[in-house]
């Protein structure tokens, strides 16, 4: 029986990742099969974006989040929802972010670095890093998450690969996103 160090697990971010991710069996193979899959998911990346996008655009409780002015943004900000456009600068600049963050999944190590990278994408949708006025509700964040995972699972699922590599690959792609999901719900926990 391994022995788990759980206070260490709330305050140890590389702890905690080490402990989620061999918890799961989410090793060298899961990262290997992601980065392989990069060469195919990389000319889909903007349609991804895009359909999350879209998504988020069908509700008021996920649209309003880009209403404030997102960190990092300099341009005009609008002043309600029926501004706040898809073709907006605001949302253009989020979109790249999100591509960003995909292209990051598939291309880089999963090192110390990656791992705070992932904490941050949490972090950065609380006031607690970013913008002071974003303060996504988690059930909003469960939502993304949920639909993420479905689009990038329908999207391996159409890249036509051997039997065992789509297995391997969507495989590792549930495990990331559930270590994902736990760097970012970590963020709403009462300090």
């Amino acid at each position: 029986m391994t022995k788990i160090d759980e206070p260490r697990l709330e305050s140890d971010l590389g702890y905690r990742f080490g402990y989620v991710a061999g918890f799961m069996g989410f090793g060298p193979d899961d990262i290997a099969a992601i980065h392989g899959a990069a060469p195919l998911l990389a000319p889909l990346v903007p349609g991804l974006v895009d359909a999350v996008y879209d998504k988020l655009f069908q509700q008021d409780a996920t649209w309003r989040h880009f209403l404030p002015r997102q960190h990092g943004y300099d341009g005009n900000v609008p002043d309600t929802l029926e501004h706040l456009t898809m073709d907006h600068a605001q949302i253009t600049f989020r979109k790249q972010h999100l591509g960003r963050y995909l292209a990051a999944l598939v291309t880089r190590p999963y090192d110390a670095k990656m791992v705070e990278y992932l904490d941050m994408v949490g972090k950065m949708h609380t006031p607690k890093a970013g913008s002071k006025d974003l303060n996504v509700p988690l059930v909003q964040m469960n939502a993304l998450m949920g639909f993420v995972s479905d689009a990038l699972t329908a999207t391996v699922l159409g890249l036509n690969l051997p039997r065992d590599t789509e297995a391997r690959t969507l495989r590792a792609f549930g495990k990331l996103l559930w270590i994902q999901n736990d760097l970012i719900t970590r963020h709403y926990q009462a300090a």
